[in-house]
């Protein structure tokens, strides 16, 4: 079920997922190998958007995207290059407070699934930015 909504990109239907959701083709840092994953949209920037790993520096793509950060990023039905910048802890606080603020329960369910508990509070969200990574993809000029 997880892996649902790469079925539907891979087969040229991602456009039913909305905005919310971006396709990101990367590198495999130790095979090579392209490999890919659905995440959430945190925040768009004009056309860079802003997306979370989770699991911290844990997360297989994020270390990929790290060690290579020439990436592909389709939200809909379009695609293009980009380039992945790791974001400083600071401003993964910064993002996960507001995004806390904004989508409060949903914020609060995906806590409990990365394994933390949040009492709602931007202190609370906070703490939580500062264990998990935001990653910027930028689509290439």
């Amino acid at each position: 079920m997880a892996r649902a909504p790469i079925v539907l990109y891979r087969r040229g239907l991602g456009a039913l997922l909305g905005r919310r959701l971006v396709y990101l083709v990367h590198t495999g840092r130790r095979s090579g190998r392209r490999r890919d994953v659905v995440l959430e949209v945190v925040r768009r920037d004009g056309d860079a958007v802003i997306v979370c790993s989770g699991f911290g520096t844990a997360a297989a793509w994020y270390r990929n995207v790290v060690a290579n950060p020439d990436v592909t990023l389709q939200s809909g039905r379009r695609r293009t290059a980009a380039r992945a910048t790791p974001l400083d802890v600071d401003t993964g606080e910064d993002l996960m407070a507001d995004y806390g603020r904004r989508h409060p329960k949903l914020a609060a369910r995906l806590a409990r699934v990365m394994g933390f508990r949040v009492d709602g509070s931007d202190e609370d969200y906070r703490a939580l930015g500062r264990e998990v990574r935001f990653v910027r993809l930028d689509p290439s000029a």
